[in-house]
């Protein structure tokens, strides 16, 4: 790079070129992060033709198109533990379980395998054909004639589904304006719309065309159709929304993954669009970005198999604080992972031997219950986007809502009565969402845009890996002991903890 390229790059981090008033004085959070300056000063162009355009009807329509993303991970996720008794009363299975890790599996792989491609081949591919994919072996589950297909057509649909959560939030904060990324702490709050539907689900289907399965012998294909239709149901929503993904919104390719792959001129076509599109103004040049230089480490020179998955990960430890800040990122993902599933495992069994008695337990009042448990959750992240915009930031609206998780979680093991049991489950499904829904944001907040999809994907496979986890040892384990409920609480003061320490505040800085 010669000189004149350098001052270029010095002249951009100091803001002498023209950029947008929004932008003065604000930082990238990972500016000081960045081995290549060259994509750094460019970033930092794109980052304040960004914040010029400002927020549009354009991302709006993100808002909710990847809002649907997060709705199908949680509806999938719920699904399988709905229908898993009235499936294995009429298949009769010698392993239960087998559906979680079934769904586990492919949420796993999809998780790895659609945030690799983000990396690799772009954000747009997965974001047109994941929900597809989940969509159409949804449905087909519900055809399933036999215990081991119905667990392959569960793990096919959250493959499709299981790259959503990486996808989603990354798309969306590739093109948010830097002062409104709380955003994308809200658009957690799809999560709960997805657990709401599918307790909706399983209100509408189970107690009136599962009324009469209630045991194996009891239980036939005829009088059991109500798992059938909820998978069915389930499916055709989701197709319906892979539709509108494709026909609502004509999705160009994300401008900081393009900047990544060293193709300004498309960066810049993008953002004029966007700009012209919503009579905005954009300042924006190919020249502007062309006289930074050229970018020489976002992209794998190596040919050999797996160099490009090899590369990405080499690039989440690029510096010290970016690597302790990975590895935290990830170390949460595996507490979260393990704490909350662990939990709903061992608690029914646990209350039960203390005597709880949770009224009637009819189909009709355990899945009401179940929707408003889930309906609860919704407003965790409206308040966590609310508490991200103060001073609080990301991390300390985390160490909130993970303490204030913990404190309900340990309550609950007091409870004894149906009212008490409803009211903690809303209380706790509210907290632990203003934790979770801020770790979905934060985490592709603090990645680098080069290999942020690769960092997302190994976070949320992470998570799904201790989900299997839990079903191993629920099969194993004496759930009536509160040993590992106690545990499970006390992971969430780890979680706090981890959050406290983390190395990057995002507050009132943008996404590099």
């Amino acid at each position: 790079m010669d000189s004149k390229e350098i001052k270029s790059v010095e002249d951009v981090e100091e803001g002498s070129h023209d950029t947008s008033s929004l932008a003065t004085g604000t930082s990238d959070v990972l500016q000081r992060e960045h081995t290549d300056p060259v994509l750094n000063a460019k970033m930092y162009l794109v980052n304040n033709a960004i914040d010029e355009i400002g927020l549009t009807n354009y991302h709006m329509k993100l808002f909710v198109l990847n809002g649907f993303g997060y709705a199908v991970d949680s509806l999938i996720l719920l699904i399988q533990s709905i229908i898993a008794t009235q499936a294995a009363f009429e298949f009769n299975p010698t392993f239960t379980r087998g559906l979680t890790i079934a769904v586990y599996v492919g949420m796993l792989i999809g998780a790895l395998f659609w945030g690799l491609a983000a990396d690799i081949i772009g954000r747009r591919f997965a974001f047109n054909c994941s929900l597809i994919v989940c969509s159409v072996f949804g449905i087909l589950a519900g055809a399933a004639p036999n215990w081991t297909v119905l667990g392959l057509f569960i793990c096919l649909s959250g493959f499709g589904g299981g790259g959503n959560l990486v996808l989603d939030t990354t798309v969306f904060l590739e093109y948010l304006p830097s002062q409104s990324q709380w955003l994308l702490t809200l658009m957690a709050c799809w999560w709960g719309v997805g657990q709401v539907i599918a307790g909706l689900f399983a209100w509408a289907f189970l107690p009136n065309f599962s009324r009469d399965c209630i045991s194996v012998a009891t239980c036939t294909h005829d009088n059991n159709k109500g798992w059938r239709y909820i998978f069915f149901a389930s499916g055709a929503l989701v197709f319906v929304m892979s539709i509108l993904r494709i026909t609502v919104i004509r999705l160009k390719e994300t401008p900081k993954f393009l900047l990544s792959q060293g193709k300004d001129e498309e960066v810049v076509e993008t953002l004029q669009f966007i700009a012209q599109t919503h009579n905005r103004t954009c300042s924006l040049t190919l020249e502007k970005l062309q006289a930074c230089g050229k970018t020489t480490t976002s992209q794998s020179k190596s040919r050999l198999p797996f160099s490009d998955v090899l590369f990405h990960i080499k690039g989440l430890f690029a510096t010290r604080r970016l690597g302790l800040s990975t590895s935290l990122i990830w170390f949460s993902w595996l507490l979260i992972g393990l704490a909350y599933p662990l939990y709903n495992v061992f608690l029914p069994s646990y209350l039960q031997s203390r005597g709880a008695d949770f009224g009637s337990g009819s189909a009709y009042t355990t899945w009401r219950n179940y929707t408003l448990a889930n309906f609860s959750s919704i407003w965790g992240p409206i308040l966590a986007g609310f508490m991200c915009t103060t001073r609080l930031g990301r991390k300390y609206t985390m160490v909130i809502g993970a303490l204030v998780t913990m404190a309900f979680f340990f309550a609950y093991t007091q409870v004894r009565s149906e009212n008490q049991n409803i009211g903690f489950n809303c209380a706790i499904s509210f907290a632990l969402n203003i934790y979770y829904g801020t770790l979905y944001a934060y985490t592709p907040e603090v990645l680098p845009s080069a290999h942020r999809g690769t960092g997302n994907g190994i976070a949320i496979a992470l998570n799904r890996v201790m989900g299997i986890l839990s079903a191993v040892v629920a099969t194993v384990a004496n759930t009536n002991t509160p040993v590992p409920i106690w545990i499970c609480a006390a992971l969430y003061i780890v979680m706090a903890f981890v959050a406290f320490i983390f190395p990057f505040e995002p507050y009132g800085r943008r996404s590099s």
